[in-house]
């Protein structure tokens, strides 16, 4: 029977090849879905020219856009959100600084000038701006190498201005340049390793503070810490120990009430300020400092001073302070577009990816000029943030002012601040990071999740911050080149009393159909899996043909495998090196006196297939628009035209010219 005959017994409908698209018009919709897939440009079509303008300015400065509809009660609640996060705000940045290896101070300057360019720029309601404890370190670690930063504290400081510089440049051309889905590359189980890994570094550091030890290791691997610790018993102290242990002791006491009654979240947030306070009477008045409790000292009044003439652009040392300011840029960007975003969630409204990156970029770079050191959004300062009532990111500038106020009146009462303090704020903090029950989550949903999240705590805990961000990004990046090298590929049975198509292996019920071989391929296909998928399917028609046989001899069944359909639903596209494999697979096949039939392949690869050549060389009439027409047809000639025994005319000599 021919193909005439074929098509009048047996209709079905075309699948369609898509009207060709210019070779401009279609890489100027790659590049929009790749570089604007939000659509920015939508609301300013059919727009006056002046309307332009002003949407223009509310989208890079987004205060332009709320602030007119700014009303007294939104600011009670941003003041009362603003003064709150203050009293976080200041502990914290005194905290940080000092893990960072600078003055006291710096902490206190970053909390001020970096907070009031965000609430100009930024897109979130609740994000809090200020330092976090991970870049801190990583800058610690990276520029400690090769400044010591009590040798010589003033190269030090410059080259930490020079990094937060740079960070910022690279955060605001990454959105300048609509380059945010770079950071989509830190998966959830990279990051999550990551900071639980920095977190714990981060801790066994504050040993040194909570023992009241003066000289410390610069490396941050678990090794050498706890041979620095353990070979300086002698120099503990333990008056600095007993201190540090019972505020540590208070903070995680107030956490944990705060977590079983969330209506006092205040206490929790409060008891950083609070440990702060009582430790400076404690050692005002016990003269504590005498005995081992090593206290901050002498804090500069006044409000940040320009150091733009600081940044050190002809420093011997600039490719590392580049180094350091790329790596703690994009670690800090993730932090907060991650924060952002989740509160976002919660409340239901959008932020802007890429407009969050110019914001962070913006604040740091205008932090580097004056005093500040690099700035994010940190998870706890935004969660007391919106616990607190926030409206709208004025709580930014609230908190600002009245930093701004603490450092113009109030930074001598800051003198008998005991370390031991700051070091037990750190580690409080650290432990809230530190997330097993979301490692627990990735080894019950996918372990190699759980791996790349494993892997990366290990590289920063024995190794080193920078090796442990190395390894869960190469593990990351691995984990994708094995999702498009070896994608996966099933047979699918029907299920009984329906024309429905499923996985053999997924669902029980789903019975194959016999003389067809029914393969399912879940990705495109690209050069870097077309040889894999072409020897896999070879793979699956020899197991078929080898089971058939094998069925043959206990049923006596006269039906062979006559017919290999590819479904090709999954598939979104396919380059040549794809197309090469599909003639590879229709030669095999050819060789095996087997017909081979696609089954709903997309408008692109139809598109592909047409310019190729390969819809001729396969027959229109074997492209099908679903399985189960697919199959229909292929039953057909099976059992009503009654080719059980023989193949297809057109099968049974190999083309060895295609």
């Amino acid at each position: 029977m021919g193909n005439a005959d074929f098509d009048d017994q047996y209709s079905h409908q075309k699948v369609e090849i898509p009207p060709p698209k210019p070779f401009l018009k279609t890489l100027k919709s790659c590049v929009k879905e790749t570089l604007f897939p939000d659509d920015p440009f939508r609301k300013f079509k059919k727009q006056p020219l002046t309307k332009k303008l002003t949407l223009g300015l509310q989208y890079f400065v987004p205060i332009l856009d709320w602030a007119p509809r700014y009303t007294f009660q939104l600011f009670k609640a941003d003041f009362i959100a603003g003064i709150t996060i203050a009293s976080l705000a200041v502990p914290q940045g005194i905290s940080y600084a000092g893990l960072a290896n600078l003055p006291p101070v710096i902490g206190l300057y970053s909390s001020f000038v970096p907070p009031m360019v965000y609430a100009m720029l930024g897109s979130s309601k609740h994000l809090a701006i200020g330092n976090v404890a991970v870049p801190s370190l990583l800058i610690s670690a990276m520029l400690g190498r090769v400044v010591n930063p009590h040798d010589n504290p003033k190269l030090y400081l410059q080259l930490v201005f020079t990094a937060t510089f740079f960070a910022g440049v690279f955060q605001a051309s990454l959105g300048l340049l609509r380059l945010g889905f770079i950071v989509d590359f830190l998966s959830h189980a990279t990051i999550l390793g990551f900071m639980g890994g920095a977190a714990t570094v981060v801790c066994l550091q504050q040993l040194k503070g909570i023992l009241g030890l003066v000289h410390f290791t610069h490396e941050t691997d678990i090794v050498s810490v706890m041979r620095s610790i353990f070979s300086q018993l002698h120099q503990w102290r333990w008056e600095s120990g007993v201190l540090g242990c019972c505020f540590l002791f208070f903070l995680l006491l107030t956490r944990y009430f705060s977590k079983k009654k969330p209506a006092f979240f205040w206490i929790s947030c409060m008891a950083p300020l609070t440990s702060v306070i009582l430790g400076s009477v404690l050692v005002y008045f016990t003269h504590a400092e005498k005995n081992g409790v090593q206290v901050i000292g002498h804090l500069k009044k006044g409000i940040n001073p320009p150091s733009y003439s600081e940044l050190a652009f002809s420093s011997q040392y600039l490719t590392t302070a580049i180094k350091t300011g790329i790596v703690t840029g994009v670690i800090a960007m993730a932090e907060g577009i991650a924060v952002g975003r989740s509160f976002a969630i919660v409340e239901n409204y959008h932020i802007d990816g890429n407009k969050e990156m110019i914001a962070f970029g913006m604040m740091n770079i205008a932090g580097s000029c004056t005093s500040c050191y690099l700035t994010t959004g940190p998870f706890s300062r935004t969660a007391v943030n919106f616990n607190a009532g926030c409206k709208t990111a004025a709580s930014n500038i609230v908190m600002a002012t009245a930093v701004m106020i603490t450092l113009l009146l109030l930074t001598p009462l800051f003198h008998y601040t005991p370390l031991v303090v700051l070091s037990s704020i750190i580690i409080s903090a650290m432990l809230g990071i530190i997330d097993y029950n979301a490692a627990i989550h990735l080894w019950k949903v996918d372990k190699y999740d759980f791996l790349v999240c494993i892997c990366s705590f290990i590289g920063v805990v024995f190794s080193s911050v920078e090796v442990g961000l190395i390894v869960a990004v190469a593990m990351s990046l691995l984990r994708i080149l094995l999702f498009v090298a070896r994608p996966k590929t099933f047979v699918l049975g029907k299920i009984p009393n329906s024309m429905t198509y499923r996985n053999t292996e997924q669902y029980s019920a789903a019975s194959r159909v016999p003389g067809v071989l029914i393969i399912h391929i879940d990705a495109p296909i690209y050069f870097a899996n077309a040889s894999y998928l072409r020897e896999r399917i070879s793979r699956w028609i020899e197991e078929e043909e080898e089971e058939e046989e094998e069925e043959k001899q206990r049923t006596s069944t006269e039906i062979e495998l006559q017919y290999v359909i590819l479904d090709m639903s999954a598939v979104g596209n396919i380059d040549t090196s794809g197309i090469s494999m599909l003639e590879e697979v229709k030669r095999n096949a050819d060789r095996r006196c087997l017909k081979l039939v696609l089954a709903n392949p997309g408008g692109e690869v139809m598109k592909k297939l047409d310019k190729s050549n390969f819809i001729d060389k396969i027959g229109k009439e074997w492209i099908y628009l679903t399985v189960g027409e697919a199959v229909n047809a292929c039953n057909y000639i099976l059992h009503t035209c009654k080719f059980q025994s023989e193949r297809i005319e057109s099968s049974t000599i190999p083309d060895d010219n295609v």
